[in-house]
């Protein structure tokens, strides 16, 4: 499995590229997913780039961003810039969001236009050789199992892809293991991350997470939480070649990260299968 942070982890805190990478490298780490805001301010004639971070031994797998579905008038430009971004970085996938209205309190509108709008930047995403991600997440037309499916169908376009973030999967009622099997052919990432109880994913809103002033109660490290992920990474182990991102927002960054990917590989180091050999 190739494990990449999140410079999201980050966004509270003044630590520059150089050294998130330098760090990521000296842990184990294998990639650094870039937050699209993060990905834009980078001066293009930073010497920490692209070709410096390959030097490191680390790749930028992903852009993660927020696309304006809703808006047509920005949402070709908005896509344009983020393919730029993604092509300077080397990054073949860009992750996005399904909308902004649950399944099911999505009326017909809002579901054709998000449709609408992902099929034309799956087309835009492709003529530039990119592949693009829509996030399984609460409020959004990825909420359920169900929904994704059907959602991946109306588009119907080979450069749309899952990233399978495991716990708002479980978050919306299913199981991420049976809805990874079932999911497995759009799969091009997953997302990594644990909480408390069932009761405090409201700490993984948008608008607390996203707030330095926000409440970190219930975000915990990966194998301190609720979700039990046993049987989840005995699935992925199946797959060596898999992507993934441990996605933190609490404190104590460097401290959690370097505990919870020494503890993913030595539990898919246990589950990987190990070949016959030879007589």
């Amino acid at each position: 499995m190739k494990i990449s942070l999140c410079t999201i982890s980050f966004r509270h805190r003044l630590i520059g590229l150089k050294d998130i990478a330098f760090w990521a490298r000296d842990n184990g780490f294998q990639g650094i997913e870039l937050w699209a805001i993060h990905a834009r301010n980078q001066s293009p004639l930073a010497i920490h780039n692209a070709q410096w971070m390959a030097a490191q031994g680390l790749s930028v797998p992903m852009i993660s961003d927020y696309l304006p579905l809703h808006d047509p008038d920005l949402l070709r430009s908005c896509t344009l810039a983020l393919c730029a971004q993604a092509r300077v970085w080397g990054a073949p996938k860009m992750r996005t969001f399904a909308g902004q209205q649950a399944s099911a309190a999505a009326t017909p509108d809002e579901r054709r236009q998000t449709i609408r709008a992902l099929r034309e930047v799956c087309t835009i995403a492709a003529g530039h050789g990119l592949r693009l991600l829509v996030e399984t997440h609460p409020g959004s037309l990825a909420d359920t199992l169900p929904s994704t499916c059907d959602l991946i169908d109306a588009v119907n376009h080979d450069a749309l892809m899952i990233n399978f973030d495991a716990l708002h999967v479980w978050e919306g009622g299913d199981d991420p293991v049976e809805a990874r099997r079932i999911l497995l052919p759009r799969i091009a990432h997953y997302h990594l991350k644990n909480v408390s109880s069932r009761d405090r994913f409201g700490v993984f809103a948008p608008n607390n997470v996203y707030s330095a002033a926000g409440t970190r109660d219930g975000m915990v490290p990966l194998f301190k939480g609720a979700y039990d992920y046993s049987d989840f990474l005995s699935a992925l182990a199946q797959d060596p070649g898999c992507e993934a991102s441990l996605e933190w927002f609490g404190d104590a960054v460097f401290q959690t990260l370097k505990s919870d990917i020494a503890q993913l590989r030595a539990r898919t180091r246990q589950e990987t299968p190990k070949t016959a050999t030879a007589v």
